[in-house]
């Protein structure tokens, strides 16, 4: 057990958020971390008691602390303020999304062992959010792609690959169109490449790599790619094992992390005490890893494989009838010793 304590910036998030945050503490505590948590709202919560949906102090917080814990946040489609997971991600050049999609044990997915991790570019691409109207009912946006960004995420890719014991990283890109752009991007890719010659390397087209997960997911390791495609194909990954409530994400820069749940906010189970907390409970075990607490990592990652194993304890996503609570209660006591 650690006698360490650590300082993390805690955002329960809306809806569902609290709830399975609550649940995410728990765990560790009974698992014997100590951390001090340093908790904040963002979203609908700060905008309604503050006036800003991402106070500055947020921001203060994750810079002093590194690393931060994260529930969901509303997102309004087309109004409202702007993504504050966007703004927390330019606010600490957050340049690399990491959603690792393993199969875990209990929860159905006909597409067998699927054990790949998505490596996302977090700040260029068509997210950089250039738009403007060129003449009227003519839209133009810009791509940007750069070397130091792509240079950046393939260093990321094969530097976790190596820590994490992969074997392989995939390219994924669309450079036979956009031949400049996606060009650079894999000009990046093979350079970086060429200083890990213990990891296999190839590239594959982003519609091809689509098809190609669903027919045989089981063939891709870590999987590294610009902005929009990590944007969508994380979430595609995510589809093979059951869905966003039971995968874990991470937005890591080179001074701060934040471990989040990607999925929404779930305003119709609210504060009935139904929600599956996995979701957070696996970035939980991303961010004690990341803060050095391994051990602890992994055994809260076997209990909870355990509970998921034995459905009895399972919320009612994954087909079972127990509470938030109850399920908390299962993972802990599944908890094996230090």
């Amino acid at each position: 057990m650690s006698m360490m304590t650590h300082r993390v910036t805690l955002i329960p998030g809306d809806g569902i958020g609290p709830e399975v945050s609550a649940a995410a503490l728990r765990v560790i505590e009974a698992a014997g971390v100590k951390i001090e948590w340093e908790r904040f709202d963002v979203g609908n919560r700060a905008q309604e008691l503050l006036g800003t949906s991402l106070p500055d102090d947020v921001v203060e917080s994750i810079k002093r602390n590194g690393v931060a814990l994260k529930g969901p946040v509303t997102t309004e489609i087309g109004k409202g303020f702007t993504s504050v997971n966007v703004r927390l991600r330019k606010a600490l050049d957050l340049y690399a999304n990491l959603r690792p999609v393993r199969k875990l044990p209990g929860v159905e997915s006909p597409f067998g062992d699927v054990d790949l991790v998505v490596v996302r570019e977090n700040t260029e691409d068509l997210y950089a959010g250039i738009e403007h109207e060129v003449v009227p009912g003519v839209i133009e946006s810009l791509k940007i792609i750069t070397e130091k960004g792509s240079t950046r995420i393939a260093d990321f890719a094969f530097s976790y690959a190596q820590t994490s014991g992969r074997k392989k990283v995939t390219a994924i890109h669309k450079a036979n169109i956009m031949k400049r752009s996606d060009g650079l991007f894999l000009e990046c890719f093979r350079r970086v490449a060429a200083g890990y010659p213990d990891i296999e390397h190839n590239e594959m087209i982003v519609d091809t790599a689509c098809m190609k997960l669903v027919m045989n997911p089981c063939q891709f390791d870590v999987l590294v790619m610009e902005n929009l495609y990590g944007d969508i194909i994380s979430d595609l990954a995510a589809g093979l094992v059951g869905g966003l409530g039971v995968v874990p994400g991470a937005n890591l820069g080179e001074n701060a992390a934040i471990f989040e749940a990607v999925h929404g906010t779930a305003p119709d189970i609210a504060g009935k005490n139904l929600a599956n907390p996995t979701a957070i409970l696996l970035s939980a075990v991303m961010m004690l890893r990341h803060i050095g607490e391994d051990p602890v990592a992994s055994r809260i990652e076997a209990a909870l494989d355990k509970v998921l194993a034995g459905r009895e304890k399972t919320t009612p996503d994954l087909g079972g009838k127990a509470s938030t609570t109850e399920f908390t209660d299962a993972v802990i006591a599944a908890l094996e010793k230090p």
